[in-house]
């Protein structure tokens, strides 16, 4: 299969190589990251996180379960932090900013720097990254963990200890108990496993080539000659030979090898070829074979043995949400083969960036081979598994599946690690285009003359293809762009329908007189006007004059009102009236016994109509 060539990357430090698509992700999502007012999710986020740890423990036995420990988090957050809307998302902003740094590390480790780099600034400027990098839920903290449990998990495939076996399962759990889908990642970790048993590392997770020479040798697939040494007492004898003079042991002295873990012939590249690669000590072949056969019978019961935490941290909390599942996604429509064309989009929170990075994506599989198999099946069994459940049952929600979204840039950064800038003619701009997969050999392996130094400038050097690649990270940062802004407006989806809680509390505030009394409508909605009138209003909101059991009381996100309208309403002179939607004739669209009593003792004074909120003065 063909390599990719080094890219100029090689000569960063391997921690730039991660902290660049991290802090660009940081500045990314901390710009604008407090103008959208806190959406209905997030309400719920707010009312959870700051009740008494007694209530929300209650609260999670009849609601929200499987949200449960990210409320857990978020408690002990905002007594910290506050609950301004920075303050709620800070830690999404951060979760975020480590997975772009995770999605690069783990681009490297599995193709190169190079594409590693390009997949964590890729991942950095779309639009999905700062749409829940800015949103006080569960979701960037579990597309980190999802990154990072991949990555632990590649890392106990090559060199397996109990060590990385631990890290792995902690990584896991913590996925589960944050955010329950998204353990169908495990499906493709399953996979990856079952190959690695059978074939070896070198077959699934074999590290390129740069990253080759870095690695301890107990983590190299061993390529070794039972008759080679490297050791100096034995290569004086070969020289001695009539060799007193070569730089190296003769070609003839290095026969070609086969990597004893996949059986399949060196890249090029490889030792022998040019590489930089240190050398392996000498073996024998019987002590080599024996070797290589025992990661793989070890790595299933690893694996096996690294869920057994998690299946018991996160079994009882699944069970629990189960048989929340009918109150909590009763919203949920089953999932249609539709859902599935519209993904990219929903994913991306772009119809022309999600299309352009699946084209991407798709490109780098096809160039990657075997070394595209963790990538893409982290990407698609999940999506394919929550689908195939949510025709049933309802589970399909786009924003389930972000987790998925850093899988597809490193196969999309492995496609802009090979593209090249072609050249044009004179007075025409040059554009990014792919560009075939370089072997890489030396000047010894080809017996051609090294290049001159002017030849790393053009457009096919390692620097040219960077910077094709880079060009091409900046396109996709400008078509979301559109995207970008108005996501800083309003985090609602769809966009075209906000709902301003804040511009509704400003009116109250603004005309509130002692003695007035709210009511809303409805009461039992996912809109939660309530809620949101108390995040704006704090100590200024009027009394609830319906309610008889608040959502602490009721230890869920819904309060309970009164039977009996009329009676609670004796004595209140003015009323707010809160309804959700633009509504020209609020007290209308008041059902039941409350608009009854409403209708019969009120008229209204004025409205108010806000973005998807209206707000009524009602006086007697």
């Amino acid at each position: 299969m063909r390599r990719f060539a080094p890219a100029s990357v090689r000569a960063l430090p391997g921690w730039a190589v991660w902290v660049t698509p991290g802090l660009l992700t940081l500045v990314v999502t901390l710009a604008g990251i407090g103008h959208a007012q806190p959406w209905r999710d997030e309400l719920a986020t707010w009312s959870a996180a700051t009740r008494p740890l007694s209530d929300l423990v209650r609260m999670t036995r009849t609601i929200d379960a499987a949200t449960g420990p990210y409320y857990l988090l978020m408690h002990g957050w905002t007594a910290l932090a506050g609950t301004s809307p920075t303050a709620l998302r800070l830690p999404s902003a951060l979760a975020m900013a480590v997975a772009a740094a995770s999605t690069a590390r783990l681009g490297a480790v599995l193709v190169g720097r190079r594409a590693g780099l390009l997949a964590g600034l890729l991942f950095a400027v779309l639009p999905v990254t700062s749409r829940y990098g800015q949103e006080a839920r569960p979701y960037a903290l579990a597309t980190l963990l999802a990154v990072l449990a991949t990555l632990l998990l590649v890392e106990a495939l090559r060199r397996p200890t109990w060590r990385r076996w631990a890290g792995y399962a902690l990584a896991v759990a913590a996925l589960g108990l944050l955010h329950l889908l998204a353990l169908t990642l495990l499906a493709a970790h399953a996979v990856v496993v079952l190959l690695t048993a059978a074939r070896g590392p070198a077959a699934v997770v074999d590290p390129p080539d740069e990253s080759r020479a870095e690695m301890p040798d107990a983590s190299r697939s061993r390529r070794r000659h039972p008759r080679r040494s490297t050791q100096p007492r034995d290569r004086a004898r070969v020289e001695h030979h009539g060799w007193h003079g070569a730089p190296q042991t003769p070609t003839a002295f290095h026969p070609a090898t086969r990597s004893s873990a996949s059986g399949t012939p060196p890249h090029p590249g490889s030792r022998g070829h040019g590489t930089d690669a240190p050398e392996a000590e000498p073996q024998d072949v019987t002590g080599e074979a024996r070797e290589a056969s025992t990661p793989g019978r070890r790595v299933p019961a690893g694996w096996l043995l690294a869920l057994v935490p998690v299946v018991v941290l996160v079994t009882p909390l699944a069970l629990v949400a189960r048989g929340q599942r009918g109150r909590q996604l009763d919203w949920v429509d089953p999932a249609r083969l539709p859902d599935l064309a519209a993904l990219p989009g929903a994913l991306a929170q772009s119809g022309v960036v999600g299309g352009f990075v699946l084209a991407l994506a798709a490109l780098g599989a096809a160039r990657l081979g075997r070394r595209a198999l963790l990538p893409t099946a982290a990407a698609l069994l999940p999506v394919v598994l929550v689908f195939a459940a949510g025709t049933t049952v309802p589970l399909w929600v786009t924003r389930y599946l972000v987790f998925t979204v850093p899988f597809a840039c490193v196969l999309a950064g492995a496609a802009l690690a090979a593209a090249r800038v072609t050249p044009a003619p004179a007075g025409t701009p040059q554009t990014a285009t792919p560009a075939e997969p370089e072997r890489t050999a030396t000047p010894a392996a080809t017996g051609r003359t090294a290049a001159p130094p002017e030849a790393e400038q053009g457009p096919t050097s390692p620097r040219g293809r960077i910077a094709a690649g880079i060009a091409v990270v900046v396109l996709a940062g400008l078509l979301g762009l559109p995207d970008q802004a108005a996501l800083r407006r309003t985090h609602e989806w769809p966009r075209s329908a906000p709902v301003d809680y804040s511009g509704a509390a400003r009116i109250i505030r603004a005309e509130q007189r002692p003695g007035d009394a709210i009511v809303y409508s409805p009461r039992d909605g996912w809109l939660f006007p309530d809620l949101g009138m108390a995040y704006h209003l704090g100590p200024r909101l009027p009394r609830d004059v319906l309610v008889v059991r608040d959502q602490r009381q009721d230890a869920s996100l819904w309060a309970v009102e009164c039977d009996d309208p009329a009676r609670c309403l004796a004595g209140v002179e003015r009323i707010w009236l809160v309804v959700t939607g633009r509504r020209a004739d609020p007290l209308a669209a008041v059902p039941g016994a409350k608009g009854g009593a409403l209708r019969a003792g009120y008229t209204v004074r004025q409205v108010w109509p806000r973005p998807g909120i209206t707000v009524a003065l009602l006086v007697r």
